[in-house]
C-alpha cells in the first residue's frame, strides 16, 4: 500500500503495513535561557560519560579498550598544528581546508587523551593547536562549500575546546570563543537564514544540519543561550530542510515489527549523503540532550525513525520509498550509490536509542555492529574512512565514547 501523507493519525498505524506516522512532539524541555547555566563539559560529553570511560579503559574492558586503542594512534603530543588566516574551500578557490580539519580532530583527540589519562602534555597539544586557529583565523570563503566548511569543521572545534576547558593550563577560552562567534556563527547564521540567495528547498538537509551542530556548540561553549536556541528552533521548525520534518519527510510502518521508518530527504541522491545527515543529527542532538533538551525523543523518536530506515537500506535490505520532489530535482527512487557506506556513526545512535532509552534500534544496531566489525572491533575516528574531506566529516571514536554495554 501506498504511503499516504504526514496528516496521517497515529492510531491508524496497525491497519496498513506502510502508512504514514504523525508526528507527536511528547519529549521537550524548557528552553535554554530559563535555566541557571551551562552543563560544562556539556557538548559531545559529559564529566560522567569521562568517568565512565576512564573506568573502562583503566580496566582494559573491550570493546572500549579496542575504541581507545584507536584514538591512541591518532593522539600526539608533538602535534604541529597548520592554521590559516583564510580558509578556502570550494572549487574556483585556493583550497586549504584540509588544515582546518585535520588540526581540529588532532586537537580533540589529544584533548580526550589528557581526559582519560591526565597527561598534561596532550593538553598542551590541543591548547596549542587551538589557539593557533583563534590567533590566526578570520575568514572562511570559496565557493557555496564555504558553507560546509562553517558547519563541519565549527562543532569540532569547540567540542574539542569544550573539553579542554577544564585543563588549567589553557588560558586560550575566551580567545576561542571569540573566534568562533566572529568568524563561524554569523556564517551558520546567514546561512540558514538567506541559504546563499537560493530557493528555500535548493540546499540538501547535510548543510543546514552542520550549521545547526556548530551554531548549538558555540552557544553552549560560549554560554550563549540566544544562540543555542536558535539552532533548536531551526531544528523544530526552521524553513530549510535541515528542519527535522523536512530532513524525515515521510514516515511508515514497518511490516511484521510496527517498528516507525523515516524517509531521509536525501535518500534519493546517495547513501553517502544519507548517512551523513545521520551523523550531523547525532551531534546536533547529543549536544542539546547533554543541556537537557531532548532532540532524540523530538516527534515520537523522529530521528530514530530516520535513522532506521537508513540502516535497514544500507544492510542490503529492501525499503518504502516515496518520490522527492524539490525545485531542483524529481527523485522517483531511493539512491543505490555510496549504499553500504561505513562511517562512525551508530554507536551513538544506538548507544542512545537501544542501551539508554531501551527502545528498538536494531537496524541501527546491526549497522553499528557492522561499522565496528570493519574496524577490526571499534570505531575509528577522523582520517580512518578516507584521506580527504569525507573521512574527517566525524569526529568518531564512537565505540570509546559512546558505548553503554558490550
Amino acid at each position: 500500500m501506498a504511503p499516504s501523507l504526514v496528516a496521517a493519525l497515529l492510531c491508524s498505524l496497525a491497519l496498513f503495513d506502510l502508512s504514514q506516522a504523525a508526528p507527536s512532539s511528547t519529549i521537550d524541555s524548557q528552553p535554554l535561557d530559563s535555566r541557571a547555566s551551562f552543563v560544562h563539559p556539556g557538548l559531545l560529553h559529559t564529566e560522567a560519560d569521562f568517568t565512565r570511560i576512564k573506568s573502562k579503559v583503566n580496566s582494559k574492558t573491550n570493546p572500549w579498550y579496542a575504541g581507545w586503542n584507536k584514538l591512541v594512534a591518532h593522539a600526539n603530543s608533538g602535534y604541529v598544528p597548520s592554521p590559516k588566516p583564510t580558509v578556502y574551500r570550494g572549487t574556483g578557490s585556493p583550497e586549504n581546508y584540509a588544515s582546518l580539519y585535520r588540526d581540529a580532530a588532532s586537537a580533540y583527540a589529544n584533548a580526550i587523551y589528557w581526559k582519560v589519562t591526565g597527561d598534561t602534555a596532550y593538553a598542551a597539544a590541543a591548547a596549542k593547536t587551538l589557539d593557533a586557529w583563534s590567533s590566526t583565523l578570520t575568514f572562511i570563503d570559496g565557493s557555496s562549500d564555504k558553507f560546509l566548511a562553517s558547519g563541519i569543521y565549527g562543532y569540532q572545534l569547540a567540542n574539542a575546546a569544550e573539553i579542554l576547558r577544564g585543563y588549567s593550563g589553557w588560558t586560550g577560552l575566551a580567545a576561542m570563543n571569540t573566534m568562533l562567534e566572529k568568524v563561524f556563527y554569523p556564517m551558520n547564521h546567514d546561512f540558514l537564514v538567506n541559504h546563499n540567495g537560493a530557493k528555500i528547498d535548493h540546499y540538501w538537509a547535510n548543510w543546514d544540519l552542520a550549521n545547526l551542530c556548530t551554531m548549538y556548540a558555540i552557544g553552549v561553549l560560549s554560554d550563549n543561550a540566544t544562540m543555542a536556541n536558535e539552532a533548536v528552533d531551526y531544528f523544530k521548525s526552521g524553513a530549510g530542510n535541515g528542519a527535522i520534518e523536512k530532513t524525515i519527510w515521510v514516515t511508515y510502518t514497518e511490516s511484521g515489527s510496527d517498528k516507525i521508518l523515516g524517509q531521509n530527504q536525501e535518500a534519493g541522491r546517495d547513501q553517502g549523503h544519507a548517512n551523513l545527515d545521520f551523523a550531523l543529527l547525532g551531534v546536533l542532538a547529543q549536544q542539546a540532550y547533554n543541556q537537557g533538551n531532548d532532540l532524540f525523543g523530538y516527534l515520537s523518536n523522529r530521528i530514530l525513525a530516520g535513522a532506521e530506515y537508513a540502516a535497514k537500506y544500507n544492510l542490503g535490505f529492501d525499503v518504502p520509498y516515496t518520490t522527492y520532489v524539490n525545485s531542483d530535482v524529481t527523485q522517483t527512487t531511493i539512491s543505490n550509490s555510496s549504499r553500504g557506506d561505513i562511517r562512525p556513526i551508530w554507536e551513538l545512535i544506538y548507544g542512545h536509542y537501544g542501551s539508554l532509552k531501551g527502545l528498538n534500534a536494531s537496524w541501527s544496531k546491526q549497522y553499528r555492529d557492522l561499522v565496528v566489525s570493519n574496524g577490526s572491533g571499534a570505531e575509528g575516528g577522523g582520517g580512518d574512512y578516507g584521506p580527504n574531506s569525507g573521512g574527517y566529516d566525524q569526529l568518531g571514536f564512537g565505540t570509546l565514547l559512546y558505548r553503554l554495554e558490550a
